[in-house]
């Protein structure tokens, strides 16, 4: 009678190599996302830091801990199946007024904006800290000068916005017909200039519009009341 042969082997993870340790610990270390430059800044010249990333990327794909890209920049994050268990209740003892989220949801979809535009599409005027209060989040931040007069600055959302809603990208961003459908929200009693619609750049072309017919009537009137513009009988 022939004994079956038991297999003990134990096969253990391919061994990484030296530069592939460097990497994983420069990214474990880090306190924020880091791009191909960066890393490669600490590493020799002649390092394929994107095909180490892919493989690190590769092993850590079903591990509690996985290595994702966002927006070109890498980083190591709880498996997307296991945030909610990993996830802290805590309190919070100051919430973001209703003006906050609306200033956000605007900046949002529609970005870059400036401040009297956000005013515009609100219909009201808001308090000075609330683009603080996003900016201290570090959900919000300036993005040069609207090129009109008097260059007013222009808001973006951050790369920690998208961080800590976990979007990869803005077309990620549900749109209100999306919401609505989910039921998410009541569409009937959102104004939908907040999600990007255009309604504030066509109020815009109103606004042009009549002020080309204000212009003509002024014009008009200057004419009529010229002495030397009438005829003589």
């Amino acid at each position: 009678m022939k004994k079956k042969k038991i297999n003990n082997v134990i096969k253990f993870p391919d061994k990484i190599t030296e530069v592939e340790r460097k990497v994983e610990a420069i990214l474990f270390a880090a306190s924020e996302p880091l791009d191909l430059e960066t890393i490669e800044k600490r590493l020799n010249k002649n390092t394929d830091v994107l095909k180490i990333l892919q493989k690190i990327h590769l092993s850590y794909k079903s591990r509690g801990i996985n290595l994702i890209c966002l927006r070109n920049k890498w980083s190591f994050r709880t498996a997307e199946d296991l945030s909610n268990s990993m996830a802290l209740q805590k309190s919070t003892q100051k919430k973001l007024s209703k003006a906050t989220i609306e200033t956000l949801s605007i900046i949002v979809y529609h970005q870059p904006v400036t401040r009297s535009e956000i005013e515009q599409i609100r219909g009201v005027a808001f308090a000075s800290n609330t683009l603080d209060i996003l900016m201290e989040l570090d959900w919000v931040r300036p993005a040069g000068r609207k090129d009109i007069p008097g260059k007013p600055i222009q808001y973006v959302t951050t790369d920690n916005f998208l961080n800590h809603f976990n979007i990869k990208q803005l077309s990620d961003l549900p749109t209100i017909d999306e919401l609505s459908s989910a039921g998410l929200i009541d569409s009937s009693s959102i104004d939908p200039s907040i999600f990007g619609t255009g309604k504030f750049f066509k109020d815009q072309a109103i606004s042009k519009k009549e002020n080309i017919y204000s212009e003509i009537d002024t014009t008009l009137e200057e004419t009529s009341s010229d002495p030397s513009s009438k005829t003589e009988k």
